[in-house]
């Protein structure tokens, strides 16, 4: 598997012949340029998960990926496939299963959206998007977000020792001043077992 990190939750997940664009957002550069994939797929309907005035031309130049988002972001959006919790989808190869279904709450109990998170190929990849849910069985890399107004590093902390990944990979660090910071106390009380790997902007890694 190959990972490269656009900025912020957009992801590009290479596995096997799959290639799947997690979440372009209006704080991710970079993904714009990217052909051939497999499935570009939104976890909800914030625009710093969707951009939604460069994700046509992202489409229109990869016309054989299909566009998948939860059932709030598709209302808004053309050609896509809606999605639910307990789905199981074949995108290009690879095994993709629909879990959570909810925003984590911002503020109280005000309500939030929906939100679709992924698993990968039975645990080989996890974006959670903008939630907590701890999905079952193994995950081996997870997308953990690290900054946000619905987030405290407790709780990244906190869900990091409830997924307990091989390997945890931050995400979501747009709106912090100095995400290192972050990385580092995250680093310092996560699972002994898991690594903490900061990828470079448009970078590919390989897991």
């Amino acid at each position: 598997m190959k990972i490269t990190h656009f900025g912020h939750a957009c992801l590009l997940v290479e596995t096997g012949g799959a290639r799947l664009l997690f979440d372009p957002g209006t704080d991710s550069t970079g993904f714009e340029e990217l052909r051939n994939l497999s499935g570009i797929m939104i976890t909800h309907e914030h625009d710093d998960h969707v951009d939604y005035a460069r994700l046509p031309a992202l489409v229109e130049h990869n016309p054989d990926a299909v566009l998948i988002a939860d059932r709030d972001t598709a209302a808004k959006l053309d050609g896509v496939r809606a999605v639910e919790p307990g789905e199981s989808l074949d995108v290009g190869g690879a095994r993709v299963s629909v879990v959570g279904g909810a925003h984590e709450p911002v503020y109280a109990s005000i309500p939030d959206c929906a939100n679709a998170a992924y698993v990968v190929n039975d645990g080989e990849f996890y974006h959670p998007g903008d939630s907590f849910f701890v999905p079952t069985g193994a995950i081996e890399v997870l997308a953990l977000p690290i900054g946000g107004p619905w987030l405290r590093v407790r709780d990244a902390v906190d869900f990091l020792r409830a997924v307990s990944p091989r390997i945890a990979m931050p995400m979501h660090e747009a709106a912090l001043a100095h995400p290192a910071q972050n990385i580092g106390m995250i680093g310092a009380f996560g699972p002994e077992a898991t690594e903490v790997v900061a990828l470079e902007r448009g970078v590919a890694r390989e897991f």
